[in-house]
């Protein structure tokens, strides 16, 4: 058996990027979508100054990130149908477990984001007469986003590693769909090497976007307020 089968690597390579398009890329997305959004919920009330707001926020984020990302792909995808008593697709399991992951590391990213920020800026939002919603919305979180873009790209090129987990609740992804095609042949070196590529080549370019985007905002971020 050869270490590495050129002719077994060329017929896996679309099938593995077809998967990368129909299955993986699609999960990220979402998955990062939606977990962002929750992560601002969770750093909103871990900032609160209402004591069961921050108790709920903290809690979960001590669950998710004190608990394996694999734990949390096997528990929706077991317990739900347990709960509901209905079959639950793999593929919204595997979302709501990878968007609740999202949440919990990107919510405390916010979370530090946000008290990066200087007070000076609370301060002269409220003294033109700005709420508490309005100076978040138009002047905190502008701000603390700019900060967490370089923690927050992590999270996301992190995201699209971590989807090669959703496998082992029968999602056909990448890494599924090249078990699949490697069982029958045993040559899971060749198989897996070819799906190693196709990740750095979907990572790659979300790296090379950060640092662009990083530099981009450097350049365009407004000065600071009196801190």
């Amino acid at each position: 058996m050869r270490f590495f089968d050129v002719e077994l690597a060329l017929r896996t390579w679309w099938p593995l990027v077809y998967q990368a398009f129909v299955a993986t890329i699609p999960l990220t997305l979402l998955s990062f979508s939606a977990g962002f959004v929750l992560a601002i919920f969770v750093a909103l009330a871990k900032l609160s100054k209402n004591r069961i707001a921050y108790a709920l926020g903290a809690a979960f984020v001590s669950v998710i990130r004190g608990t394996p990302l694999l734990v949390q792909l096997y528990l929706p995808f077991y317990a739900l149908p347990m709960l509901t008593g209905a079959t639950v697709d793999p593929y919204l399991s595997a979302w709501l477990a990878l968007t609740l992951n999202v949440a919990g590391y990107a919510g405390e990213t916010i979370r530090g984001a946000i008290l990066a920020v200087p007070k000076g800026q609370w301060e002269a939002a409220q003294s033109v007469g700005m709420g508490y919603i309005l100076t978040l919305r138009r002047v905190v979180l502008p701000q603390a986003l700019r900060i967490g873009i370089p923690p927050l790209s992590n999270t996301f090129i992190s995201l699209v590693k971590d989807t090669s987990l959703v496998s082992i609740v029968m999602v056909t992804e990448i890494m599924r769909q090249a078990q699949i095609i490697a069982t029958p042949t045993y040559q899971f070196t060749t198989v897996y090497i070819v799906a190693a590529v196709i990740y750095w080549l979907i990572c790659t370019p979300l790296s090379v976007g950060q640092r662009r985007l990083e530099k981009f905002l450097a350049r365009t971020s407004p000065v600071a307020g009196v801190a």
